[in-house]
């Protein structure tokens, strides 16, 4: 048996890796190889799995649906030779496991491409839907208000947010299985007829600890207390500038700035800053930031202090789970991160970035899929105004707490799609 998996994008790539794992631990397990469509599959390679094919890292780095001038660039790149370099690489997959009769299946994670990659292979295929949501759309009160009457009009006119040219392609006989985002979504297709099943969200497979919010009394103000005793509390925050470069050191710039608001406004209550940095990103190049921002070094190593406020800020690669639970709230320029921590039943607070992934529009829509969990704060003085406004308000934490899980999911997700996955190839 055999199985390969087509992603696009270093989020895809890290959905895909949690039901690869799963997969991987089965007693039948089937051999596994992946096409990572974006970017060079690092996140693959680190998990030992083999890449196949050509795979090269584009100037936008994935995102070019939000510029054009991104699309522009990866043309420049090489981006049309590549995808004809990796349409033909899944053409040859299949025509190998179609001549040894070998009971084969591709999984497709992420969106209408590697979908379109899987269909054209004429093998059997399962697609994971990462970056559709009716939440996008609508939410189990009704339908979204957009500023301009033409948001969404076709997806609302066709029934749905995924659109009837990528219905399609999950009504064809060869697709055995969709595992939408979340439920609403999953019902929304179902009335179409597709085969979408409700497993949860590989995204919040972060680790065994439940989901729950860990510590709201340091963040809600109790009414035994006074205000001012709430607030004295010590507070933790996670900072996620992102994963990409050249865009994550932008955005940590802009959280910096952020943190000077927090700074003096917030001198009198501990904060503790926890950064979850990618392990793709240069240290040195966040060290320099800090100390451009007045941050030094502290007594414990990856740490930094400032003198005129008694807050602390550390630095961890690859300590994305440990410090989302050790976490009250976030502040966020990220995607899958971002949506992760909020899919914990905790509040982030988003600032405007200047892209390719992180823009205006972008935020505007993550609040849309993530609802009352994120506060999208346009102007960098407002930050710590609506930081004091959100700590201050226990009844907006507590729906918060509900919203995240019903947005995002139960944990388990991956498991179950890798049992359904081989199923499938045991019952071609």
């Amino acid at each position: 048996m055999r199985l390969l998996c087509l992603s696009n994008g270093h989020g895809e790539d890290t959905i895909a890796l949690q039901i690869l794992k799963a997969l991987r631990q089965l007693p039948n397990a089937p051999t596994i190889e992946v096409l990572p469509i974006v970017g060079e599959g690092h996140a693959y390679q680190k998990q030992g799995f083999s890449i196949i094919g050509t795979v090269k890292a584009m100037p936008s780095g994935g995102f070019i649906y939000m510029d054009r001038k991104q699309l522009a660039n990866d043309i420049q790149g090489g981006l049309l030779t590549l995808t004809l370099d990796q349409l033909k690489t899944v053409r040859e997959w299949s025509k190998d496991c179609k001549n040894n009769a070998e009971p084969a299946i591709i999984l497709a994670v992420g969106d209408i491409v590697p979908l379109l990659f899987a269909w054209q292979s004429g093998l059997n295929y399962s697609f994971i839907g990462t970056a559709k949501s009716e939440y996008y759309l609508r939410d189990e009160t009704g339908w979204h208000k957009r500023k301009s009457w033409w948001d969404d009009r076709l997806a609302r006119l066709t029934g749905g947010v995924y659109l009837p040219w990528e219905r399609w392609l999950m009504s064809r006989p060869n697709c055995k299985a969709i595992f939408p985002r979340d439920r609403i979504t999953t019902q929304t297709l179902t009335t179409f007829g597709l085969s979408a099943y409700d497993f949860g969200n590989p995204m919040m497979d972060l680790d065994t600890q439940p989901i729950v919010y860990d510590r709201p009394e340091i963040i809600a103000a109790d009414s035994n207390q006074s205000l001012s005793e709430s607030l004295s509390k010590s507070l933790t925050i996670l900072l996620l500038p992102g994963s990409r470069a050249p865009e994550a050191y932008r955005n940590w710039d802009v959280i910096l700035s952020g943190l000077q608001n927090l700074a003096e406004q917030f001198d009198h209550r501990p904060i503790e800053f926890l950064t979850a940095l990618s392990g793709d990103l240069d240290r040195a190049t966040i060290h320099n930031a800090l100390i451009q921002n007045n941050w030094k070094q502290a007594d414990k190593p990856h740490q930094y202090s400032r003198s005129d406020c008694p807050h602390l800020l550390t630095l961890g690669i690859a300590k994305f789970s440990e410090y989302a639970h050790a976490s009250d709230l976030a502040i966020a320029m990220a995607g899958t991160a971002t949506e992760q921590f909020i899919g914990l039943g905790k509040p982030a607070i988003t600032l405007p970035g200047q892209g390719p992934q992180f823009t205006p529009t972008f935020a505007e829509a993550q609040t849309r899929l993530l609802g009352r969990s994120i506060i999208y704060v346009k102007e960098m003085n407002q930050l710590a105004s609506t930081l004091r406004q959100l700590l201050q308000d226990s009844e907006q934490l507590t729906a918060i707490a509900h919203n995240g899980p019903q947005r995002m999911g139960e944990c388990g997700a991956a498991d179950r799609i890798a049992q359904k996955l081989t199923q499938i190839l045991s019952n071609p």
